[in-house]
């Protein structure tokens, strides 16, 4: 959950959020119905977000279905809309569509609509000349938004953590069950953020567009760690002693080209750049947010992965 609030300053307001049936979608559907906002969680499959129901009152969130890449199946979501969220990604599939210059028609579906704002997610390290498709798409997908609706906000968030990501926990699941690890990128710096955090950052961008609208604001959290640091932390708090093997980049660069290897080449590519703010644009603060970091849940939420869960002891090796 976010950080409570007393505030309404969305109260009444139909806001559109593209993707909503996701991991980030659910964190911010509860942020902007906290705010009193009236919610569309679109989606190819919004039956994965039914689960909010019950958070919302009555007639407070409606569920569409629609895709993205078919800008006219967007028509009925956008229709008598105040604002519109637009948090789908993808690392796989039609970059281009899901989130390259494919989004300017939807950004351009929003403003012909009458939506007063658009916060578009896009992510750290965004680059239109990057190897990696999925940097190179978010950066043209950013341009193609501001080209269409030149008043939207764009977040970059870091690497996304939550105690149902997919991140933090498939490393402590790898590291109950294996005694030794390699690590892809053990020097890689990342600066990750937390996940309330980035729905807070996207509730205050929707309150004030006048005053967050046509900027890019970089969401990182408060601590830069490396990929082994981050390994270590996990180990630490669910109480496993580990072996950490950091491989050389020209293993890890190989391990990546190989099929069926547990990380892409666009993955690699990703890593070795690191996922860290530049700091030549404006964050978490400028937006009034004290960013938490990781080390505030860690080890509430490693008690799972503990030898003998909640009966272990943390600071036994296991």
């Amino acid at each position: 959950m976010a950080q409570a609030r007393d505030d309404r300053e969305l109260q009444g307001k139909v806001i559109a959020l593209l993707g909503g049936s996701g991991f980030l979608g659910g964190h911010v559907a509860q942020e902007l119905l906290s705010r009193g906002a009236r919610l569309r969680i679109v989606s190819r499959h919004p039956e994965r977000a039914f689960a909010l129901k019950p958070l919302a009152g009555l007639g407070q969130v409606q569920f569409l279905r629609a895709d993205i890449t078919r800008p006219q199946s967007l028509a009925a979501a956008f229709a008598g809309v105040d604002s519109v969220v637009n948090l789908v990604g993808a690392f796989a599939g039609d970059l281009d569509a899901l989130q390259g210059k494919g989004l300017g028609a939807v950004a351009a579906a929003a403003r012909a609509a009458g939506a007063s704002a658009f916060v578009h997610v896009s992510a750290n390290g965004a680059d239109a000349a990057s190897p990696a498709d999925y940097a190179r798409t978010k950066a043209e997908g950013e341009a193609a938004v501001h080209a269409a609706f030149p008043g939207a906000t764009i977040l970059r968030p870091s690497v996304v953590f939550g105690p149902d990501d997919k991140f933090v926990n498939m490393f402590a699941s790898l590291i109950a069950m294996l005694p030794v690890l390699p690590v892809f990128g053990p020097q890689a710096k990342l600066q990750p953020v937390f996940i309330d955090d980035v729905a807070e950052a996207i509730g205050q961008a929707l309150s004030d567009p006048q005053a967050h609208g046509g900027k890019t604001y970089e969401i990182a959290g408060p601590e830069v760690i490396t990929m082994l640091e981050l390994n270590q932390r996990i180990a630490a708090a669910t109480g496993r002693r580990r072996l950490f093997i950091e491989l050389p980049d020209a293993v890890s660069a190989l391990i990546a080209a190989l099929p069926g290897s547990p990380i892409s080449r666009d993955q690699w590519a990703l890593l070795q750049a690191g996922n860290v703010a530049s700091g030549a644009l404006p964050g978490l603060r400028d937006l009034g947010i004290t960013p938490r970091p990781l080390g505030l849940f860690l080890d509430r939420w490693a008690v799972r992965f503990r030898k003998h869960g909640r009966f272990g002891v943390a600071a036994k090796a296991g």
